[in-house]
């Protein structure tokens, strides 16, 4: 986890290559998967996209009892929540690529919220929430090796 904090704080895009461009594909495919369920789910689909993916994969080693895989899919989680903010954070000024242009999907979810002047604030929150998770995590998986060295 050190080393994708590292990549992501090294990079000028704060874009982790392969974990990010994953994260992008479960953005783009949650889109159309939730839009199944109607409109509103099909714009939320792409945040949502990115959090079921990883949220799922930490459920599934979890039952397995498999500690090193929860935590790193656990962190996974948290990671996407550093992109999601940054996104979130982009609402009023756009300036992020968007894939295939169309709209911001955070410009109008916070519009219909009433909060868009505030999609600084709320990115920077949720990108908190994220290095809070990873760090989080890092102590969890320390302190999980540890356990199973005494055992």
């Amino acid at each position: 986890m050190a080393i994708v904090a590292w990549l992501r704080q090294s990079s000028p895009d704060h874009w982790v290559r392969i974990l990010d461009d994953a994260n992008l594909v479960f953005h783009e495919a949650g889109h159309p998967i939730f839009g199944i369920l109607g409109p509103t789910l099909g714009l939320y689909g792409g945040t949502l996209g990115q959090l079921v993916f990883p949220a799922a994969t930490s459920a599934h080693f979890y039952r397995q009892g498999d500690r090193a895989s929860f935590g790193l899919c656990l962190a996974w989680l948290f990671e996407n929540f550093l992109n999601i903010g940054r996104y979130m954070a982009d609402a009023r000024a756009q300036i992020l690529p968007l894939v295939g242009g169309g709209e911001h999907d955070w410009t109008t979810i916070f519009s219909r919220w009433g909060v868009l002047a505030y999609d600084v604030k709320i990115g920077g929150f949720v990108q908190g929430l994220g290095w809070l998770g990873i760090a989080g995590c890092a102590a969890w998986l320390l302190m999980s090796a540890n356990l199973k060295r005494s055992d």
